[in-house]
């Protein structure tokens, strides 16, 4: 029996980083998934569907049949799709590179289709990207994480009407010029 892949394995591959995306704080049916990606096949679709749900990254909220076949009702599940720091420190520095350059692929992506919406003029006013040095320690690195994720969590799930869904990207790039 092979090991596990790390969870880094596990998320950054294109297409379930994709899908972790689509997901991210709403249920999806598998239906509404397929439309969300349409250019991935629909047995790779569910075969990347399923190691996400045995991972522990997506759960299944609801299952009915439609038509013969079972659909699921896919929601975010309890294993959080981030890579830590011990896991981030120990990947070989071209895994390393792999990973990140996935991650600004899927960036670059998810740019492209909101500049070609129809309706990208309008929704100007949520984008925004921009960069700024910090001075931390790792100690002060943690406590900007925390009140983070405290500051965020309310804004993790659809709430319905009014709300306008964005993707929030971080990177945090130490400089190896700095001492």
């Amino acid at each position: 029996m092979s090991p596990s892949p790390s969870l880094a394995d596990l998320v950054m591959h294109p297409v379930r980083m994709r899908i972790i995306q689509q997901v991210g704080g709403r249920n999806l049916t598998t239906a509404e998934l397929r439309a969300a990606l349409p250019d991935v096949a629909q047995a790779t679709l569910y075969r990347h569907v399923a190691a996400l749900v045995d991972a522990g990254v997506l759960a299944v909220a609801d299952e009915r049949r439609v038509r013969g076949a079972m659909e699921r009702t896919l929601t975010m599940g309890t294993r959080m799709p981030q890579v830590d720091a011990p896991e981030l420190h120990a990947m070989e520095a071209e895994q390393l590179r792999q990973s990140f350059l996935t991650f600004l692929a899927q960036i670059g992506r998810d740019f492209d289709r909101f500049a070609a919406a129809d309706d990208a003029i309008a929704l100007r006013e949520y984008l925004g990207f921009g960069l700024a040095p910090l001075y931390v320690t790792t100690a002060d690195l943690a406590k900007i994480q925390q009140g983070l994720a405290a500051l965020l969590t309310p804004y993790l799930t659809d709430h319905g009407e009014g709300t306008q869904r964005v993707t929030l990207s971080t990177v945090l790039l130490p400089d190896p010029g700095t001492p």
